[in-house]
C-alpha cells in the first residue's frame, strides 16, 4: 500500500489518497492492482466503516493505464487476460462495499481513472478547466478495459454513452455535470473531501449501484427498444463511413456496448476484457499510442526543440496576400499576433484581410465566435503596401508565388524590416532554402516555413533548415509555430523537402495506375480503401495540374542554373506522361474548369471520360495491389527521406505524413506503417511490387537494415 494513503476519521469514513511513488501521475501500472487489492482487503475488514472517499495527492486525479506496458504487449495471451481481469475485480469489490464510495476528482480523471470514478457511487469534481473526465481510449486504438464501456452504457444509456465512447470526448466540469458523467461540482480544492464526506453522511444507504439493483432499466431503453435499435443501426453505418473498417477499436466498443445490454453485468465485463486484450496487441493500437500520444507529447513538450529560452514574436509581416498569405495572416490574428499583410496593391492586401473576415463570419454564424471576437481578431491584421519601418518586425514571412527569381527579389527588398533579433521565413513548398538564403544579408536568420492549404485547417508547418540556418533561428521558428498553435515538423534542406516530395509520389502513383490500365474509379476507390482522405486524381485536380507542371519547370531551370542534375521527381514519370497532354488540352485542374474530373455549375464532379486514352496497359490489377502501391510508394519515399537525413526523427516523419499529406491515420504514419507490417515483411512486399510494377518500389537492403537496427536500439 505504498501508493495509497489510508486515513479513517471519527465518523468512520476512510479517505484513500492515491499517490503513486516515483510518478508525476497516478496510473494503472503493475503496482496498482496489488495496492488496490490490499486497500479493498482492509476496507472490507474495517470495523465501523461508514463510507469511502477516493482522492489524489497528484495534480491530476488518475491518468489511466500505463501505455508503456501496453506497447510492450506482443500477444493477447492468458497472462494479459488475467492482468486486466484482476484490475477490474478491485473496482467490482468497491461496488460491493456495504457503504457509499465517493470520488473526489481534483484534476483530470481519464481512462482507467474515470473508470474508477464510475465504480464509485457518487462523483464530485473540482470546478477547474483541468479537471476533465472521459474515456479517450478509442483515440489510442483501444477500448476502456476496466469496465468503462459497460458502466457508462448502464449509467447514461446507449445513445449518450456512444458519443463519449466512440469519440473519446473529454468533458470539463460543467459539461460533465450536464451529461451525467459527474454528480456535483465544488469551487475550491479544499472543499472536495468535505463535500464527499457530507454526501456520505447524508446518504448512508446509497451504496448499491443502479445496475446491481433489482428491476434496473437502461436509460433510454434496452437493446430491444425501437429507438435504441435505430441507434444501433445508424451507429453501425456511420461508424463504417467514418473508419472504413480500418480501425478495430470503435467497432469493438460498439459491439461491447450493445451486447452489454443483452447479458448479465459481470458477463459483460468479461466480454469487455476479451475485446480489450485483442486490441492491446494490435498494430493499430501500437500505432496510435506511439504516434498520437508519445509522438505528439514529444513535440508539445519541446523534446525535439533546440535548447534555449522560449521566444515569442510580438509583430509579424506576411508578404503576399494570396490564399496562402491570407491564411497565414488569419492564423497570426487568431493567436493575437499583430500582422502587417503586404501586397503590391492595397486593394489586394485588403482582399487578403477580407479572407479572415469571411472565416470569422462563418464562425459567428455557427455560434463559435462572438461579434466582438471577430472585431478583435481582425484588428490584428493591417493591410499595407511597401516596407514597415526598418528593424520593426520580429518575423517576416514571404508567401509570394513559387518563382525563385521573384522570391529572391522580395527577400532582398524586405529584409530591412527585420528587428535585430528577428527571423525571416520563406513559405516555399519545394525551392531550396540554402539557395534562397543567398538573397539575404544574414543567411543564419533565414529559414523555410512551409504552411499547407487551407492554412486555417491544416495545423502543421514544415520548418526547413538551410545550410547556414542557425540553431537559434530554428529555436525561434519552432517557438513561433507553437505560438500560433500549429505543429512544427523540422526537416533539412533538399529538393521538395519531405512533404512535397512524398505527396508527389501519391499523385504520381494514381497516374501510374491509370497508365497501367486500371479504371479511374477503381483508382480512387483503392485510395479510399487504403485510408487516404481523397483519391490521387481528385487531389491532382484540387492542387492543379498546372501548378505541378510549373514546379517541374522551376526545378529544371534551377538545375540548369546550378549545372546539376538534382533528380527531383525522377520516379514520377507517369505524372509527366498524363498531365502534360491534359494541360495541352486545356484540362489544368478544377480551378481551370476541369482536369481528371468534369465539374458542373454546382461543383458536382464526374470523372472525365477521356482518361481512357492514357491507358498503355490492360493489366487486371488486383485491388490489394493498388492499395499497396498507394501506401508503399509513400512509405518508401518517406523512408528514403529519413535515411538521407532530410527527416531527423521518426516522430516527425509519422506526424508530418498524417497531418500534412494525409497518410492514413490508422497506420500511425509511414515509418510506423513499416514497423507495424514488420520491416522484413514490408521489404519482401516492396520487392514483389518492384518486380511487378517497377524500380520505384526498389529500396537497397542497407536502408532496411539501418531501420531495423534503429528499432533494435530503441527497444
Amino acid at each position: 500500500m505504498q501508493d495509497f494513503i489510508y486515513d479513517k476519521d471519527s465518523d468512520g469514513i476512510v479517505t484513500v489518497t492515491m499517490d503513486m511513488a516515483g510518478q508525476n501521475a497516478n496510473t494503472m501500472n503493475k503496482r496498482f492492482e496489488p495496492g488496490m487489492r490490499a486497500v479493498c482487503d482492509r476496507l472490507e475488514a474495517e470495523p465501523g466503516l461508514t463510507g469511502v472517499v477516493f482522492a489524489s495527492a497528484k495534480p491530476t486525479f488518475f491518468a489511466g493505464g500505463d501505455l508503456h506496458d501496453i506497447l510492450a504487449t506482443e500477444t493477447a495471451d492468458a497472462a494479459s487476460f488475467a492482468f486486466i481481469e484482476a484490475n477490474k475485480a478491485v473496482y467490482r469489490r468497491l461496488e460491493k462495499l456495504p457503504v457509499p464510495v465517493v470520488a473526489a476528482i481534483n484534476g483530470a480523471a481519464l481512462g482507467g481513472g474515470y473508470e474508477l470514478c464510475l465504480a464509485c457511487n457518487h462523483r464530485i469534481v473540482l470546478n477547474s478547466p483541468k479537471a476533465v473526465v472521459g474515456l479517450p481510449e478509442v483515440t489510442l486504438g483501444l477500448l476502456p478495459g476496466a469496465g468503462g464501456v459497460v458502466r457508462l452504457t448502464a449509467r447514461l444509456g446507449l445513445e449518450k454513452a456512444l458519443t463519449y465512447l466512440l469519440e473519446g470526448k473529454q468533458a470539463r466540469p460543467d459539461a460533465a455535470l450536464a451529461d451525467g458523467l459527474v454528480d456535483a461540482i465544488v469551487d475550491e480544492p479544499e472543499a472536495l473531501i468535505p463535500a464527499a464526506k457530507a454526501w456520505i453522511r447524508a446518504n448512508p444507504d446509497a451504496h448499491t449501484q443502479p445496475w446491481d439493483q433489482k428491476g434496473f432499466r437502461y436509460p433510454g431503453g434496452d437493446a430491444l427498444h425501437p429507438r435504441v435499435r435505430q441507434v444501433i443501426q445508424v451507429s453501425s453505418a456511420m461508424l463504417f463511413k467514418k473508419t472504413r473498417g480500418l480501425l478495430p477499436a470503435p467497432e469493438k466498443i460498439l459491439d461491447v456496448a450493445v451486447n452489454s445490454m443483452r447479458m448479465n453485468f459481470d458477463a459483460a465485463l468479461r466480454v469487455e476484457t476479451r475485446r480489450f486484450i485483442g486490441l492491446m496487441a494490435s498494430k493499430e493500437a501500437k500505432a496510435a499510442i506511439s504516434t498520437f500520444f508519445f509522438g505528439t507529447q514529444a513535440i508539445k513538450s519541446g523534446k525535439l526543440r533546440p535548447e534555449g529560452a522560449r521566444w515569442q514574436a510580438g509583430s509579424a509581416a506576411v508578404l503576399g496576400a494570396g490564399m496562402m498569405g491570407s491564411g497565414i495572416a488569419y492564423a497570426h490574428a487568431k493567436a493575437r499576433l499583430a500582422t502587417r499583410l503586404n501586397d503590391t496593391e492595397l486593394a489586394r492586401a485588403e482582399q487578403g484581410r477580407a479572407y479572415s473576415e469571411a472565416l470569422c463570419d462563418k464562425a459567428v454564424a455557427r455560434g463559435r465566435m462572438e461579434a466582438a471576437g471577430k472585431d478583435a481578431l481582425l484588428s490584428h491584421i493591417t493591410p499595407a503596401t511597401g516596407n514597415a519601418a526598418a528593424g520593426s518586425t520580429d518575423i517576416v514571412i514571404e508567401a509570394v508565388f513559387e518563382d525563385i527569381e521573384l522570391k529572391e527579389k522580395v527577400i532582398a527588398e524586405t529584409w530591412p524590416m527585420l528587428s535585430p533579433e528577428g527571423i525571416y521565413g520563406s513559405n516555399t513548398s519545394t525551392l531550396p532554402i540554402s539557395i534562397l538564403a543567398q538573397a539575404c544579408p544574414d543567411p543564419s536568420r533565414f529559414i523555410g516555413l512551409h504552411f499547407f492549404s487551407p492554412v486555417d485547417k491544416m495545423k502543421v508547418v514544415e520548418i526547413i533548415m538551410g545550410e547556414q540556418t542557425s540553431q537559434e533561428t530554428l529555436r525561434k521558428a519552432y517557438d513561433y509555430v507553437q505560438q500560433i498553435g500549429y505543429m512544427p515538423i523540422v526537416v533539412n534542406d533538399a529538393r521538395g523537402f519531405f512533404t512535397s516530395r512524398v505527396f508527389g509520389t501519391f499523385m504520381d502513383e494514381g497516374c501510374q495506375l491509370l497508365v497501367d490500365g486500371m479504371a479511374p474509379a477503381a483508382i480512387e476507390r483503392a485510395a479510399w480503401l487504403a485510408g487516404m482522405p481523397v483519391g490521387p486524381l481528385q487531389v491532382f485536380d484540387e492542387v492543379s495540374l498546372i501548378l505541378g507542371q510549373k514546379v517541374r519547370h522551376t526545378h529544371r531551370a534551377l538545375d540548369q542554373r546550378l549545372g546539376v542534375d538534382s533528380g527531383f521527381g525522377q520516379h514520377n514519370t507517369a505524372t509527366v506522361e498524363v498531365t502534360d497532354p491534359m494541360i495541352a488540352m486545356g484540362r489544368g485542374g478544377r480551378q481551370y474548369g476541369g482536369g481528371f474530373y468534369d465539374y458542373d455549375a454546382q461543383g458536382t464532379r464526374v470523372l472525365w471520360s477521356g482518361l481512357e486514352q492514357f491507358a498503355r496497359g490492360t493489366a487486371d490489377i488486383p485491388i490489394q495491389d493498388a492499395i499497396d502501391r498507394i501506401l508503399y510508394r509513400q512509405a518508401i519515399e518517406t523512408l528514403r527521406c529519413l535515411d538521407e537525413g532530410v527527416l531527423n526523427t521518426e516522430i516527425e516523419a509519422n506526424l508530418g505524413g498524417i497531418f500534412a499529406i494525409g497518410f492514413p491515420a490508422h497506420t500511425g504514419g509511414a515509418i510506423q506503417f513499416i514497423r507495424g507490417e514488420g520491416v522484413e515483411a514490408f521489404a519482401a512486399r516492396a520487392r514483389q511490387l518492384a518486380a511487378s510494377y517497377g524500380a520505384r518500389f526498389a529500396v537497397p537492403d542497407s536502408i532496411y537494415d539501418r531501420l531495423a537496427s534503429r528499432e533494435a536500439a530503441a527497444a
